[in-house]
């Protein structure tokens, strides 16, 4: 297994790029790409991450990387691998690395395809809830009554009337191989997911959630922590699917979600029905993460 003191001190995704301070996204990838290893490519679309390491005249990766279209991802993954192989070099890893409109919104039909076919790639979804490198749009898994600058608050709106698509679930009815969530604030059981991920062969898709100190209106210092309440309030779920067995890595110590909410400009606006809102939605939603995870370790019996 691997342990952090064990990754390699040689960068995939290189020091000094240009990611905002506290960026979730830059510390998830960094160690992940550590895991996956040299013998990779990266497929990229538009999103933080190409912006801040593969912006010209500068770039921050040490292996091959393309970057196409917005909603190409899974896609032009697929082809890359396809290459490979093709050219006898099946060992290649390659990984397709989006945010979360790009993948719950603007990409899920290539995702979708790729995960029926049972494509052999790794789809990594940085989830930081918004659409953040074109100015924080709200997408499909900004969660309820967040300040977006397409869900405002004011007299009309008051952030997003809509709860967090549940994409996990979705890519999991697929019947892939390998489906886990993972947070950048337990970092042993991501790098843990992403060696399993790795080892497998055909679809596998890890979700890793990444504060954005910029969107949410944070302190750039309290990244990992907010990354760990978001788990700890049962906001985010640890789970993985292995060959369609789910099994919850990290069971929530069911703090008030309010403590998580206040940390974050984005939330300040709440008013005491929304804050009891987003509690009872968390409390369903453990429930019934809780009621399938039973189910599946019966039915695997």
């Amino acid at each position: 297994m691997v342990r952090i003191k064990d990754l390699p001190d040689k960068a995939i995704m290189t020091p000094g790029h240009t990611a905002c301070a506290g960026c979730g996204v830059a510390i998830a990838i960094r160690n992940m790409m550590k895991v996956i290893g040299e013998n990779s490519v990266v497929y990229n679309p538009a999103c933080c991450l190409m912006i801040f390491t593969a912006m010209y005249p500068k770039f921050g990766w040490t292996i091959p990387y393309h970057h196409v279209a917005f909603e190409n991802s899974a896609a032009c993954a697929t082809g890359i691998k396809r290459a490979y192989s093709k050219l006898g070099k099946d060992d290649v890893k390659v990984v397709a690395i989006a945010g979360d409109g790009g993948t719950a919104d603007i990409g899920i039909q290539a995702l979708s395809g790729a995960a029926e076919r049972n494509e052999d790639i790794i789809y990594i979804m940085y989830d930081n809830e918004a659409y953040m490198n074109t100015g924080i749009q709200r997408s499909g898994c900004t969660p309820y009554g967040a300040w977006t600058t397409t869900t405002p608050v004011g007299k009309v709106k008051a952030g997003k009337k809509e709860h967090k698509k549940d994409m996990p679930m979705i890519v999991h009815a697929h019947n892939v191989p390998y489906v886990a969530t993972a947070s950048v604030g337990y970092m042993a059981d991501l790098l843990k997911k992403v060696e399993k991920a790795r080892d497998i062969k055909g679809f596998r898709y890890i979700q890793v959630f990444t504060p954005c100190p910029t969107g949410w209106r944070s302190d750039t210092a309290k990244t990992v922590e907010l990354a760990k309440m978001a788990v700890d309030c049962g906001m985010y779920t640890l789970f993985e699917a292995e060959k369609g067995k789910i099994r919850i890595t990290k069971k929530p110590k069911m703090t008030p979600v309010r403590d998580y909410l206040m940390m974050q400009g984005r939330f300040r606006h709440l008013k005491e029905e929304d804050v009891e809102e987003l509690q009872r939605w968390v409390n369903e939603k453990w429930r019934r993460d809780e009621a399938l995870a039973k189910f599946y370790e019966e039915f695997y019996k």
